[in-house]
């Protein structure tokens, strides 16, 4: 095939060019024949391929393939490689399906609990998103299949989602809702990049110039092709200007019609098709290079999705040391989520598996006649409910422990609407203080695509979190319960004690179509920590039936400039009995800031094997980004002189180790001055405060803020002359200092 794409392209006519703008079906793009450019199919893919035929986007209608545990699910385990695992084994399975884009990873941050799709999502950290979505898509795309990172940006709700209005402050897009994107771009460069359906900040994100052309590609140097999310557009043309390439679904040739009227009429420059255009020729003949594998091993990619669904699930509570259990426990199951398990999420996320293992098989698999179950509810609630909690009731009284499964089904958290409220189902609230009035050795084992509270979780010994755990765990919950294998996930996403607490709660659906992100920078745990509030469960926990002992921190330096690396290092000792992985957390604090800043954000992890008795010396680098933040008036990242500590931890909250390091800031700030700009402003810039002084002195006598006779500047400033705008030195000397003489003053500060 000729891959001269400027010549391919010169050889097209109008109408065909137009014709790449959007989908030849809901899944393909088009392809043309006479210069032999084939099409391009996309599937969906966060957590397994979901290929459907060419028109359909029905979600129980797609091709087998292997289920793996949520993205919520996978991001506990924080492991790396076994991320790139995983993205690998999608990349087998969609190249024997014929697919060249799977769509994913969604790297949308967690902004409330409350959010529909939040189990598509990673975290509510941008570090741990962005770390994991790299190595994803650098496993996935090493195998010739594309991926399509997503919904850029801001899109953190499904209620309304393709009309709201999201409304976000520079320094938070870009402390919070950009970051993970943007190292998913700088490092692993994903062939694609998939926009939100929601507006950001008055303009719809697929016709966001600056979005897709100044922060994409611009600043972040993207070299891949943009598509929208399905039914994403409203203006085509505005959407091309912007640097949309592809439209899916197809429109019926309507957006088309409107691109080639467009330049026809002179309204849009051909030139702009042209670059779309090549964009995304460039990606297609990636894909084209690929030998196609026809098969795959669906047993081998059986067994990857319980490793990570094991590796995925965070032990809780494990009080009285109730887990693991012996195969001679007489234990009572109970809870329809154990024979009906929920596996996957709704909508996009609905993979229809090659096999399942529930719990229930496996438990039963497992410890035999030892195991006795009752169903304790119905996940849809249509059974007599009195009837199931009475014969949940007669099993858990006759049995040595007892394990709840309970969750929420898709009727409460699903793609294209967000939850009411954090609660479980009020059947098995219910059945939780039934069941503990009967037995007091209790382990609760949640099915749920994100938090809910857990106003009985003193009632129980045991709570096992495994999120949606994949068509596999059935086998993986069953080797945690039983210590065949050692817990060692940790939430990436923090439990509150109830909704009531959370940063967004008096603005995430409470208008129609507009938003406000008025937390700002105060998402997650910054916000719980700055507030010293306190939670169900932290950022960052999970517990082991093992021991970690931290110690020895050691630093390169103790002093840096801005543009430095740190690297840290510090032992991590296994002191208990078991094998097991630990991820070790490295915050930076900053001791003091001109810019309100959070307590602490994490800015290093790595996980780590041990076995028992075993050390290991674990190294992080820090970048300079690391202690930066962004500055607004700026518009970019920087570092303040001054004391930052390095924080090891096994949690936000659980910190073992500090050290503090000077860094300091060489470049000082640019500083743009105008009449609205404060006295304190330019008195804290030491560029231009003799300048302020000199000035402030110059006024003595004029000035009715000043004493006539005060000859110490320090002494002058109080509240109201420190706030005051230049402008105000206008009106207060009564017009003795000029409108002139004040522009003079504030050229002769920005020069």
């Amino acid at each position: 095939m000729n891959n001269n794409i400027d010549d391919i392209i010169g050889k097209m006519t109008l109408e065909e060019k137009v014709r790449f703008c959007s989908g030849t079906n809901f899944w393909e793009t088009e392809s043309l024949e006479r210069l032999s450019i084939p099409s391009m199919r996309f599937s969906d893919g966060p957590n397994g391929l979901r290929k459907s035929g060419e028109d359909i986007i029905a979600m129980s209608e797609s091709e087998a393939a292997t289920c793996f545990p949520a993205p919520a699910a996978y991001a506990s385990s924080w492991n790396r490689e076994l991320v790139a695992k995983l993205g690998n084994a999608i990349a087998d399975e969609a190249l024997a399906a014929d697919v060249q884009i799977v769509l994913g990873p969604g790297v949308n941050i967690k902004r409330s609990p409350l959010g529909g799709r939040n189990f598509e999502y990673l975290s509510e950290d941008p570090y741990v998103a962005g770390e994991l979505a790299v190595d994803y898509i650098k496993a996935m795309q090493a195998k010739g299949v594309g991926t399509s990172v997503k919904h850029f940006a801001a899109n953190n709700r499904e209620y309304r989602r393709m009309e709201v209005d999201t409304i976000v402050d520079e320094r938070t897009l870009h402390e919070i809702y950009y970051p993970a994107f943007e190292k998913a771009i700088k490092k692993a460069q994903p062939w694609t990049v998939m926009t939100a359906y929601n507006k950001l900040n008055g303009y719809y994100a697929s016709e966001h110039e600056e979005l897709l052309q100044q922060i994409l590609h611009d600043d972040w140097k993207f070299e891949g092709f943009v598509v929208s999310d399905w039914g994403a557009v409203d203006d085509r043309v505005q959407a091309l200007k912007a640097g949309l390439a592809v439209e899916m679904p197809p429109t019926g040739g309507l957006s088309d019609e409107k691109i080639k009227l467009a330049i026809e009429a002179g309204e849009l420059d051909e030139r702009v098709l042209d670059e779309r255009l090549a964009a995304y020729l460039r990606i297609l003949f990636k894909t084209t290079a690929v030998k196609q594998e026809k098969t795959y091993n669906q047993d081998e990619h059986h067994a990857l999705a319980e490793e990570i669904a094991t590796e995925s699930i965070v032990l809780l509570r494990n009080e009285k040391n109730i887990l693991p259990l012996n195969t001679t426990d007489k234990v009572a199951i109970i809870g329809d989520l154990a024979d009906n398990v929920r596996y996957r999420g709704g909508g996009s996320s609905q993979v229809n598996p090659t096999k399942l293992d529930t719990p229930l098989d496996k438990l039963r698999e497992k410890a035999g006649e030892n195991i006795q179950f009752a169903r304790g509810y119905s996940i849809d609630g249509k059974d007599e409910q009195e009837q199931l909690i009475k014969e949940a009731e007669k099993v858990a009284e006759s049995m040595d422990k007892v394990i709840l499964f309970l969750g929420l089904s898709e009727e409460f958290e699903s793609e294209g609407f967000d939850k009411l409220h954090l609660r479980l189902p009020e059947n098995q609230e219910l059945l939780v203080k039934r069941i503990t009035a009967k037995n007091q050795n209790v382990i609760v084992v949640l099915s749920n695509g994100s938090p809910v509270e857990m106003p009985w979780r003193d009632q129980v010994d045991g709570i096992v979190e495994i999120y949606l755990g994949g068509q596999a765990v059935g086998g993986a919950i069953t080797k945690i319960l039983y210590g065949e294998e050692n817990p060692s996930g940790k939430l990436t996403e923090t439990f509150p004690l109830k909704l009531e607490d959370t940063p967004s709660y008096f603005n995430f659906n409470q208008e129609k179509n507009r938003v406000v992100y008025q937390e700002g920078i105060f998402v997650g745990y910054r916000y719980y920590e700055k507030k010293n509030m306190p939670v169900l469960y932290p950022f960052g926990y999970g517990l082991s039936y093992t021991e970690f002992l931290y110690d020895n921190l050691k630093l390169s330096a103790n002093k840096l400039q801005d543009s430095d690396t740190l690297n840290i290092s510090f032992t991590l000792k296994n002191t208990g009995k078991r094998a097991g992985k630990e991820v070790a957390q490295v915050y930076i604090s900053d001791r003091e800031s001109s810019n309100v800043r959070p307590v602490k954000e994490l800015k290093g992890f790595e996980k780590v094997l041990l076995a028992p008795g075993e050390s290991k010396t674990v190294t992080i680098e820090l970048d300079p980004r690391a202690f930066s933040f962004y500055d607004p008036e700026q518009h970019a990242w920087r570092v303040e002189t001054g004391s930052f500590d390095i924080l090891v931890g096994s949690s936000s909250e659980a910190i073992h180790l500090s050290e503090t390091v000077k860094v300091t800031e060489t470049v000082a700030p640019k500083m743009v001055y105008d009449r609205n700009s404060t006295v304190s402003d330019v008195l804290d810039d030491p560029q231009n405060q003799d300048k302020m002084e000199e000035l402030l002195l110059s006024l003595r006598g004029k000035l009715l803020l000043i004493p006539e006779d005060e000859e110490n500047v320090d002494k002058m400033m109080f509240p109201m002359l420190s706030d005051l705008p230049l402008r105000g030195l206008i009106i207060f000397s009564q017009g003795q200092f000029t409108d002139k003489e004040l522009d003079e003053f504030i050229q002769s500060l920005n020069n």
